[in-house]
């Protein structure tokens, strides 16, 4: 699958198939977050695998909205360590996970969490005071009726302007 087509295609999952996700698919989810940008090439990523199902189960039911953690095979928590932009190289790097999950026929759902969550689950995986707990991402292999499903995206010309706000743009 080429990039464009799994920007154009991926969608929100958050039923997974039971089937394991295998460590080739793993080790490209994990090269992807190495390879995203981060602000001054800082690299602050730290990314903890977690396969654990009752590690899996304690998080959705601490997530609130996240529930369906306990439902994945596998979930990588995303944690910022003396970052300079914390939100936006962990979002880079989640979206490149995103990606290639989609490429790999798995999917994927951003789990907000609240401070009270977030410490919660810190204190689960072991993190230290300091690190920064961004999310815990759930990954795996999506339902084959999933495909084409979701919400038709907005047109070019309600979302981007020509020179200043709110100008039309006619490219």
């Amino acid at each position: 699958m080429d990039i464009y087509e799994a920007l154009r295609t991926r969608r929100t999952v958050r039923e997974f198939k039971p089937d394991l996700v295998t460590d080739e698919s793993l080790g490209k989810l994990l090269s992807a977050a190495r390879w995203s940008p981060s602000s001054r090439n800082q690299q602050p990523w730290r990314f903890i695998v977690i396969r654990d199902r009752d590690t899996l189960v304690k998080m959705g039911e601490t997530a609130g909205s996240g529930g369906f953690l306990a439902r994945a095979p596998l979930a990588i928590a995303i944690v910022m360590d003396n970052a300079d932009q914390p939100l936006m190289d962990a979002g880079r790097a989640l979206q490149q996970m995103e990606l290639v999950a989609w490429s790999e026929g798995m999917g994927t759902c951003y789990v907000t969490l609240t401070d009270d969550q977030r410490a919660t689950i810190a204190d689960v995986l072991g993190i230290p005071e300091g690190p920064f707990l961004v999310t815990v991402i759930p990954f795996g292999y999506r339902h084959d009726d999933f495909q084409g499903r979701g919400v038709p995206r907005k047109p070019v010309s309600e979302l981007v302007y020509a020179e200043t706000y709110g100008s039309p743009f006619a490219g």
